[in-house]
Formats: C-alpha cells, sequence, structure tokens
C-alpha cells in the first residue's frame, strides 16, 4: 500500500512493507522537503501522515539533522523506529519498543523501495 501526503514545507509518501516470515512489517515514511531549504520554524507546520502504530516506522529522505530529530521523536509511539541508509541496504533502528527489533539491527530495504 503506498499513500501520498502533501504537507508544507515537507511531502510525505508513505509505503507499507514487509517482507513475510523474514522481517517485521512496517511503514517506510519518505520525505522531501519542498524548495529545497528547511528553516527551523517549520517545524511548526510539519504534520506526520497517519501511520499505524502497530508497525515500525523507516524514515528516509534528504534533509537537515535536526528535522530527523523531530521525526524519530515523532514516531516515537511505534514499536520501533529506523533511519534508512542505501549505503548499508536498510534502516538502521534506532529506538525500539520491542523484544525482536534491536537498536543497531539493519532492516534490509530492497533498492528502490526507499
Amino acid at each position: 500500500m503506498t499513500s501520498i501526503i502533501d504537507n508544507q514545507p515537507v511531502f510525505f509518501k508513505v509505503k507499507v512493507f514487509g517482507i513475510p516470515d523474514s522481517e517485521p512489517e512496517f511503514s517506510i515514511l519518505d520525505f522531501e522537503v519542498t524548495g529545497g531549504v528547511l528553516s527551523p520554524e517549520d517545524l511548526f507546520v510539519v504534520h506526520l501522515p497517519n501511520l499505524d502504530r502497530r508497525k515500525g516506522v523507516v524514515i528516509s529522505g534528504r534533509g537537515p539533522i535536526w528535522l530527523y530529530g523531530y521525526l524519530v521523536h515523532e514516531c516515537h509511539p511505534h514499536p520501533w523506529v529506523g533511519l534508512f541508509d542505501p549505503r548499508l541496504g536498510g534502516a538502521v533502528v534506532v529506538e525500539t519498543h520491542v523484544k525482536d527489533v534491536n537498536v543497531g539491527q539493519v532492516i534490509p530495504i530492497p533498492d528502490g523501495v526507499a
């Protein structure tokens, strides 16, 4: 399932993804900074799309480190949060509330998905 959420000044695209019997199912929250520039005060108007809170979240996109901090904070209620790293071919788990997913674990994501 893919849904597209257009919030100014950040554009979000959400995909639900998982490899049956292998890795946990999760949502990919892919973002793009519209206009190419984001200011810290823009965080007041950045609203995440509705995500299934029963699933982990992988955050993917190009933006400032403080935007990533904000997005991780907003995704905290999810079972786990990972940050996509294309060099590793997956998402590095940076926060978890479940026993079967560990901080530092790399959740594999096939090319072109995130």
